[in-house]
């Protein structure tokens, strides 16, 4: 299933992001922004969502400090919203870890269990108490009792129940992270282990309150285009699915957002496809067991931080988003470049990456054209002046890296693809007994995508899967084979 964020925290976040991108469009940016809560839930309003007017204006404060870029955990509550907005304004970069918790939002669930409902029968069979490694199941009574001590939460009992008598309760980000880097704090609310968090954003679509907030560049780009810097803007495939329009008329509304050039990052695509079927051909001759992708910045995280076993296997080919930007410096070394993002993981990579800038996810994109009106299906259109490949274009969907690599291989050179459609725990499991092995017996090539579908199904994309699948296969339908684009 694809990552989409909920769609009714999805709708406060894009409200208030087109707040802030109006307030500093405007002429009082700081004042404007210290309003933003009163002006969402004014003296008398409903209350929609929590228990009174004053907790839900202190959730959108915090959301409107995310949106500002700014970490909430090290904010305090004393400080000004317009004193925050100012901070945001001077910045000269971006910060360190792309996520923050709004503890305002967060509900502080209960903590996670297995447990038995008053549906066991006490059954003669008792597949629960056979099924369970760890003794942590006995039968007495006339039910089955777990024993908390030693319950690991497996929830293997609860699958084999003929009767369904044994229910797990989760907390939907710790059960959604694959890593284990989001749990309760000692006040009950969640917390993020940034030396274990890989970035995936699979916590940020998890959470139903909207707790786990993506923090915006969306102030650092604009005061770039408010200083008549040339910015240059960097289109990750999937961004083609998102919005009601054709890819040359995405382009014309981003010049109109100010920004001097368009490219697609699927140029980039086109050289790491490229460089990675040349590695892979290289590596099997050598004879390597495997090789993994290595254009996910969520998966090279993942083996940076928790699988050290995998360098060995991991591809040394750059990704889209690296050679691309590396392109458009050498063309115009004094360009701002900015990454349109369908995730939280690329924020990372582009702060380890001198040649990207900053970086704009698609809600903030969608946010931007709403607060300039700029209707996307009305633009006129304008080319690109590279064309991509349908394999380069396709890398937005699981399965689409391997299959551009295959492209390039030759009978009896090429790969049997292992595809990971989203990093969950069971597959960062996978992914360590292949690193400790040595050996992946399921094929050769293994692809990695920490988002389920692909980039298509991104935490910060603003179009449902389906949908935005079939308008960007459309559009690699009518795009050369990268053969072609290669002989150029």
């Amino acid at each position: 299933m694809a990552m989409n964020s909920p769609r009714q925290t999805s709708q406060i976040k894009r409200e208030i992001l087109v707040r802030l991108i109006k307030a500093y469009l405007g002429d009082n940016f700081e004042e404007e922004t210290r309003k933003i809560p009163y002006d969402m839930r004014p003296k008398g309003s409903d209350v929609p969502y929590r228990c009174c007017i004053y907790k839900e204006r202190a959730i959108i404060r915090d959301r409107a400090i995310a949106g500002l870029g700014t970490s909430i955990e090290d904010t305090d509550d004393s400080v000004l919203l317009s004193d925050i907005a100012k901070k945001a304004e001077d910045r000269v970069q971006p910060e360190e870890h792309p996520l923050t918790v709004l503890t305002t939002a967060c509900k502080g669930c209960v903590p996670s269990r297995i447990f038995v409902t008053d549906l066991c029968q006490g059954c003669v069979a008792r597949p629960c108490e056979s099924t369970c490694r760890f003794g942590a199941i006995s039968v007495h009574d006339g039910k089955s009792h777990i024993d908390t001590e030693k319950c690991k939460n497996c929830g293997m009992c609860a699958q084999v129940c003929p009767y369904q008598a044994i229910q797990r309760i989760i907390v939907p980000c710790e059960n959604a992270c694959p890593v284990g880097a989001i749990a309760k704090g000692e006040d009950g609310h969640a917390r993020i282990d940034f030396d274990k968090c890989i970035s995936c954003g699979r916590c940020v679509a998890a959470c139903p309150f909207g707790a786990v907030h993506e923090k915006s560049q969306i102030i650092d780009i604009l005061k770039q285009i408010k200083q008549g810097k040339k910015l240059v803007a960097m289109l990750a495939p999937s961004i083609m699915g998102q919005l009601p329009c054709t890819p040359t008329q995405l382009k014309d509304a981003i010049q109109q957002l100010g920004f001097a050039d368009v490219v697609e990052v699927a140029i980039g695509a086109d050289i790491t496809t490229k460089n990675e079927a040349d590695e892979f051909k290289e590596r099997m001759e050598k004879g390597d067991a495997f090789m993994t992708t290595s254009c996910c910045a969520g998966y090279n995280e993942l083996v940076d931080k928790h699988i050290p076993d995998l360098k060995p296997f991991r591809s040394e080919t750059k990704t889209p988003a690296y050679y691309t930007a590396e392109l458009v410096k050498k063309e115009t070394p004094d360009a701002i470049t900015v990454f349109f993002s369908p995730c939280v993981a690329k924020k990372r990579e582009a702060l380890q990456n001198p040649d990207i800038d900053f970086v704009l996810n698609y809600e903030e994109l969608g946010a931007w054209l709403i607060a300039k009106d700029i209707k996307v299906d009305t633009c006129e259109g304008s080319e690109f002046a590279v064309e991509s490949s349908a394999e380069a274009r396709n890398f937005a969907v699981t399965g689409g890296v391997a299959g551009a690599v295959n492209a390039l291989l030759e009978d009896g050179e090429k790969a049997t693809p292992v595809i990971i459609d989203g990093l969950d725990k069971a597959a960062v499991r996978d992914l360590k007994k292949y690193g400790k092995n040595g050996k992946c017996d399921l094929g050769n090539l293994i692809e990695i995508m920490a988002c389920s579908g692909g980039c298509l199904g991104g935490s910060s994309t603003i179009n449902a899967f389906k949908p935005a699948l079939k308008q960007l296969t459309n559009y690699v339908k009518e795009s050369p084979e990268i053969k072609d684009v290669l002989k150029k």
